[in-house]
């Protein structure tokens, strides 16, 4: 397996339903072609992400694998990630899990304010964000007063 599809394939350690290529977190992958090294950097989705460590190890450990044993992971900050940087496949495994996907950015350097979220279980844009914080860092806790169920929002970023 190319050593691209490989790192593709790791899963999100917080967000198990999606990859961190779906994600956006992976950035780029390149081989050396004369020693056959393999870089991989990646973009953490924000600074002092504790998943940074688990994914790379992760990355290794896929490349490995695949037969691409001499890797280096690198993390870069600029451009910082983006929720835009989420795959239409990305957003749409986030909304099948339940969790609500952010909604595109509509124009670089706006800052989007959420004030309503669709619920993931049942549509309805009849929701309240109960807590900032959520099952990760990077999500908040919102809940359906139409259904009364309880979700998980990606942060818009």
């Amino acid at each position: 397996m190319n050593p691209r599809d490989a790192a593709a394939l790791v899963v999100d350690p917080e967000i198990r339903v999606i990859t961190i290529d779906e994600l956006g977190i992976l950035r780029a992958v390149e081989e050396d072609p004369a020693s056959g090294r393999v870089t991989v950097t990646i973009t953490p989705t924000y600074t002092g992400c504790p998943a940074m460590d688990v994914i790379r190890a992760d990355i290794r450990r896929a490349l490995a694998a695949a037969g691409h044993a001499d890797a280096e992971v690198r993390t870069v900050y600029s451009p910082p990630w983006s929720t835009d940087w989420i795959s239409e496949g990305g957003r749409a495994k986030l909304a099948a899990a339940g969790i609500a996907p952010p909604e595109p950015v509509r124009a670089p350097g706006v800052v989007s304010l959420t004030l309503a979220v669709r619920c993931p279980q049942c549509g309805s844009p009849e929701t309240e964000q109960v807590s900032r914080f959520g099952s990760t860092a990077c999500k908040a806790l919102w809940r359906c007063r139409s259904c009364s169920e309880p979700f998980d929002h990606l942060k818009a970023l």
